[in-house]
């Protein structure tokens, strides 16, 4: 039992044949799939997606290469777009420094307004950071004080120290094909101590397919392979894999996947 904690079923790559995707994804034991959204133009295309197939759910969120283009969203706008029951977390939010495709300034106020909602309606929210560790840290750390909130780092691959920070927090990780690369020494050395309880795996696909599929569009059936490798990473099977991170996903959204699913 798999899930793929961060996909986006509605992409140039998965869309065109959707169907399939998630067949093939099923029948390599994949159980619940994460649909991601990253502007509000596509939010009603997610979220039908989830409407239409029962074991998958939905985000709502801007992205920080899209805030430029939402400077402008209320937070009353986010909040109305979590009222739906596919909806089950906000997000992908947070800071990318590396391309600087959006002000940072307008990113760190989306980014503060998506937790503001999080907090508001305890919903998870799931975090993009690229590049921006010491900012989204010290976001993290500030908004935590101000109330808790349940949250993730997507596609992890800062440093151990902004992942140990983040686990201080009580955010939960989120490793994606990335860890498979062979570059990866230091994302490798960490899976191995998150923590059991903060563990989550994801494709992030169409983007980033792990070792052998490099080259390929990602699906959500290559999560198998992610969790194959991190099961050998961290001395355990991959059925205890994800078993593990299925219920750590269930945990983490489980007011709001058990109101969709109802």
């Amino acid at each position: 039992m798999l899930i793929d904690s961060h996909c986006h079923l509605n992409y140039e790559g998965l869309i065109e044949r959707q169907t399939e995707v998630l067949s093939t994804a099923r029948a390599a034991g994949v159980t619940g799939f994460l649909n991601i959204s990253t502007r509000e133009s596509e939010w009603h295309d997610v979220v039908a997606t989830a409407e239409r197939e029962p074991d998958v759910w939905a985000t709502v969120g801007i992205h920080p290469h899209e805030a430029d283009q939402h400077a402008d969203l209320g937070r009353e706008v986010l909040l109305r777009a979590t009222d739906n029951s596919r909806v089950v977390g906000l997000g992908e939010s947070g800071l990318d420094y590396h391309y600087d495709k959006s002000d940072r300034a307008v990113q760190q106020d989306l980014f503060r307004m998506h937790i503001g909602v999080a907090r508001e309606t305890g919903l998870p929210l799931v975090i993009h950071t690229r590049d921006a560790g010491d900012d989204t840290a010290q976001i993290l750390s500030e908004e935590t004080g101000k109330g808790a909130f349940p949250a993730l780092i997507h596609c992890f691959t800062a440093s151990p120290e902004f992942g140990r920070t983040v686990l201080e927090l009580g955010l939960t990780i989120s490793l994606s094909g990335i860890v498979t690369f062979k570059n990866a020494k230091q994302i490798q050395e960490f899976a191995k101590e998150i923590p059991e309880d903060r563990l989550l795996v994801e494709t992030d696909s169409p983007f980033l397919a792990p070792v052998p599929h490099r080259g390929k569009p990602c699906e959500p059936a290559f999560v198998r392979d992610t969790a194959e490798f991190i099961a050998d990473l961290r001395a355990t099977t991959v059925a205890d894999l994800g078993k593990l991170t299925s219920d750590n996903f269930f945990r983490l959204f489980n007011k709001a996947v058990t109101q969709a699913s109802a």
